[in-house]
C-alpha cells in the first residue's frame, strides 16, 4: 500500500475502510492491496438455453456440497429453471444433508410485506427450522450455524443499492468468515439489465441496511459478482465460491423463458417494477405515495393533492428518455395515504435500453416539489430516510433549491467513475454494450 494512504487506512472504520480505500485507489489510479478473493464456478459463455447458477450447482457442481451438511440462504425467488423450489430440491438430495433454512427480509417463502420482522420458526413444507435474519439478527449467530459445514445463497435481487438482499448476503458472508465456514452463491441474472450504472455512490456516513456499501443507486452487478466486490474490496474475506449462470449477458432482456421470474418481494411483482425501481424508489422518503397498495407499485405514484394532468404533462414536456407519463387515480389499499383517494401519474416505459431510471426519479421529484411545494415534503428524521435511501446528504437539498438534473447529475459522476473502476474487476459475463451514466 502507498504510504499516503496509510493513515486514512488506519483512520476508517473496519466495516467501511477498505471500500472507501478501494474507491480512493481507483480514483487516483493507484493498485489496491491484496484481499480474499472467490473462486468462480461454472461457465459465463453463451449457450442456447440459459441456466440459473442453481441448477449448474445442482446439474454440474455438487462436488462443493457433496457429503455436507447445508444450511440454505433463500426465499420464494429460489427456484430452478423449472420453477421448483430450491428448498425441495435441496430437502430431496441425497449427496447432501439439508440442515437449516435461513429467511431474509419477506422471509423463506415470501409471505411477509415489507419492513415487517421474520419470524424464526419451522418450515411448514420440510420441517427444517427457519432461522430469521431479519429480526433480532441480521446474521447468523454462532448457534445458528451450530452443524454447519457450507452455506448456500440463492435469492433473487433487483439491481437497486437499497434493495436489502445485498445486504443479507454480506452479513452471510461475514458470519461464515468467523465460523470458518464456506459461502456458495448461486448466481442468478440482474433483471435491469447489468450494464448500465447511474447515480451517486452512498457516502459511508449514511450506511445502513438500504444502504451498506459505497455502490450507486444503480449498480449493475448481479448478487454473484457482488459478493465477491464485497469479500475482496469490502474487507469480509470469506471462503467464497459463485457458481455462475451460463448463457445470460449484460444487457439481456429481463427474466423470461428458462429464466423465470418470481416476485422478490410483495411489492416488485414484474421485472417492470424491478427496472423503475432505483428511482421511483425514492418516493419511499417523501409523503408522496411509491404506489405501495395498488397493483403497479413504483410505476404509480401520488397523493391526494396532485393535479394529475398537470403533473403528467410537465413530466413529459422534460422529454425523458425512453418514458411516457399518464394521469391516473388510485386508492392505495395499505402504506401511505391508505384509503385515500389519490392523484398522479403512471410510468410507461417506452424504451427499456434508453430509459435511466434514477435521472427519471429525480424528475419526478423535481416536478412534484416545483408544482406543490407547499404539499410536498420529505420525511423527518435523523437523518432522513430519504437520505439514506440516496446516499449522500446533498441530494435533497438540491431538489428543494431546485437545482436542474444536468447539475445533480454532475455531482455525482466522480464517485461513479470511482466505482466503475473497482466494478470493472468483477463482472463475469459478457456485455452486449458497455455504458456508464
Amino acid at each position: 500500500m502507498p504510504r499516503f494512504l496509510r493513515p486514512l487506512h488506519a483512520a476508517l472504520r473496519p466495516t467501511v475502510h477498505a471500500t472507501a480505500l478501494a474507491l480512493l485507489c481507483a480514483s487516483l489510479a493507484v493498485p489496491l492491496p491484496s484481499a480474499a478473493m472467490a473462486a468462480t464456478d461454472g461457465a459465463c459463455c453463451a449457450v442456447d438455453a440459459p441456466r440459473l447458477g442453481i441448477d449448474v450447482l445442482l446439474e454440474d457442481r455438487l462436488d462443493l456440497l457433496r457429503g455436507k451438511r447445508v444450511g440454505l440462504v433463500t426465499n420464494a425467488t429460489g427456484v430452478d429453471g423449472e420453477l421448483r423450489s430450491s428448498v425441495d430440491r435441496f430437502a430431496a438430495q441425497q449427496a447432501f444433508e439439508l440442515v437449516a433454512l435461513f429467511g431474509p427480509e419477506h422471509g423463506v417463502r415470501g409471505d411477509v410485506q415489507a419492513g415487517d420482522k421474520v419470524a424464526s420458526t419451522r418450515d411448514a413444507v420440510t420441517g427444517l427450522p427457519v432461522h430469521s435474519l431479519y429480526g433480532e439478527h441480521r446474521e447468523p449467530t454462532p448457534a445458528m450455524l451450530d452443524g454447519i459445514d457450507v452455506l448456500v445463497f440463492d435469492m433473487q435481487d433487483v439491481g437497486t443499492r437499497f434493495y436489502t438482499y445485498p445486504y443479507t448476503l454480506a452479513g452471510v458472508m461475514r458470519a461464515a468468515k468467523r465460523a470458518g465456514i464456506p459461502v456458495v452463491v448461486t448466481d442468478r441474472p440482474d433483471p435491469v439489465g447489468g450494464d448500465l450504472v447511474e447515480g451517486p455512490v452512498l457516502e459511508p456516513a449514511l450506511a445502513s441496511f438500504v444502504g451498506m456499501f459505497p455502490i450507486p443507486l444503480r449498480h449493475g452487478m448481479t448478487l454473484g459478482e457482488l459478493s465477491m466486490l464485497f469479500n475482496s474490496e469490502f474487507g469480509i474475506g470469506a471462503d467464497l465460491h459463485v457458481v455462475t449462470m451460463q448463457g445470460w449477458r449484460r444487457g439481456d432482456e429481463p427474466l423470461r423463458g428458462p429464466l423465470p421470474w418470481v416476485p422478490p418481494s410483495p411489492n416488485m411483482p414484474t421485472p417492470d417494477t424491478a427496472l423503475v425501481y432505483p428511482g421511483t424508489g425514492l418516493l419511499e422518503g417523501t409523503n408522496v405515495s411509491e404506489g405501495r397498495g395498488t397493483t403497479r407499485p413504483f410505476e404509480t405514484l401520488g397523493a391526494p393533492w396532485v393535479d394529475a394532468p398537470a403533473l403528467a404533462e410537465r413530466l413529459n414536456a422534460m422529454q425523458l428518455p425512453g418514458v411516457r407519463f399518464r394521469p391516473t387515480w388510485f386508492t392505495p389499499t395499505f402504506s401511505k395515504h391508505a384509503g385515500s383517494a389519490c392523484a398522479g401519474v403512471q410510468l410507461h416505459v417506452t424504451d427499456r435500453a434508453a430509459f435511466r431510471p434514477v435521472r427519471t426519479g429525480i424528475a419526478v421529484l423535481k416536478a412534484l416539489h416545483d408544482q406543490h411545494p407547499k404539499d410536498f415534503a420529505f420525511l423527518p428524521g435523523d437523518p432522513p430516510f430519504f437520505d439514506r435511501l440516496a446516499g449522500v446528504p446533498w441530494l435533497r437539498g438540491a431538489i428543494l433549491r431546485g437545482d436542474s438534473i444536468e447539475a445533480i447529475e454532475a455531482r455525482w459522476q466522480p464517485g461513479l467513475a470511482a466505482f466503475q473502476a473497482v466494478r470493472q474487476r468483477h463482472l463475469l459475463y459478457e456485455a452486449r454494450s458497455a455504458r456508464v451514466d
